[in-house]
């Protein structure tokens, strides 16, 4: 990736790329979440996961869970990545 440290920080890119293989929870703009293992990404943090679990938040304020083989989700609307995370909701309420 074209991420570099400078000066012991680490870059977004680098934290990107030390999660593929690993469990990641990603929050997009509007009313979706999801979680899954990332697989691997490009420059524009458009991003493949596998294992997904696709959270929708319902007006009443609950959520509808999706189970997800594989997706490409689109960089463009990534408002926040955890690493490690693991959604908004335990897995065994799913």
């Amino acid at each position: 990736m074209a991420a570099r440290s400078m000066g012991g920080q680490l870059l977004p890119l680098e934290l990107i790329d030390r999660c593929v293989g690993s469990k990641i929870w990603i929050i997009l703009k509007g009313d979706k979440e999801f979680v899954g293992t990332l697989r691997g990404f490009d420059d524009y943090v458009n991003m493949v996961l596998e294992d997904v679990t696709e959270y929708e938040i319902n007006p009443d304020g609950g959520y509808r869970v999706t189970k997800l083989e594989q997706i490409l989700l689109n960089g463009n609307n990534v408002c926040m990545l955890v690493p490690g995370g693991e959604g908004p909701v335990p897995e065994q309420a799913t």
